[in-house]
Parts: structure tokens; sequence; C-alpha cells
């Protein structure tokens, strides 16, 4: 493997993980402007709009279960009482349903 080889993997490693990490960083800031009133800061909605809407916190085991792909369904289609989070490109959905997945 010649250096130059090595340094082009390298570079192409930094680039991947700045991307993915500007990708969680976009999925928080969704998160915190649209889905943390109802949700809460960190995944665990009051108690008030846990009852009145019906919200899980994201320790339940049901909300743990659920993958990327469904919590993102979600977030684009609306399910239950949760309304589609409007004016979200897909990738900006995928952030937020990654960053939602990521709470515990």
């Amino acid at each position: 493997m010649t250096k130059s080889f090595r340094s082009r993997i390298v570079l192409a490693a930094v680039i991947l993980l700045a991307g993915s990490m500007c990708f969680a960083e976009d999925g928080k800031a969704i998160y915190s402007s649209k889905c943390a009133m109802c949700h809460g800061p960190s995944g665990t909605p009051s108690a008030g709009m846990a009852k009145s809407m019906g919200i899980k916190p994201v320790s339940d085991p049901s909300i743990q279960a659920l993958t990327v792909a469904q919590i993102a369904s979600t977030v684009k289609n609306g399910k239950g009482k949760t309304k589609p989070v409007a004016g979200l490109t897909d990738p900006q959905v995928q952030a937020v349903a990654a960053y939602f997945k990521s709470l515990k």
C-alpha cells in the first residue's frame, strides 16, 4: 500500500466521521425544535403530556424495539395522536429518527 493511498483512505475516513457527526447534530437540533415539546428534551415526556397524548418514554421496551425506519415513518406520516412533522427533507427525517433512537 502506498503512502498516497493510505493518506486518501485516512482522509475519506475523517470526512465520513465528520459527516456523521453533523448528521447527529442536525438530528438533535431538529428534535429540540420540533419534537422535544411533546416527547421531552431527553425522550421522557411530562406526566401530563404522556397521559393526554399517550406518549411513552424512550426507555419503554416498545419504543426501544422500534427501528430507525419505523421512527422515521412516524415522523413523516404521523401515528395515533402524533401528527406528521411538516417541512423536513428525507435526510432530516432520518437524522431526527436516528437521534431519537440514540436516546436512552
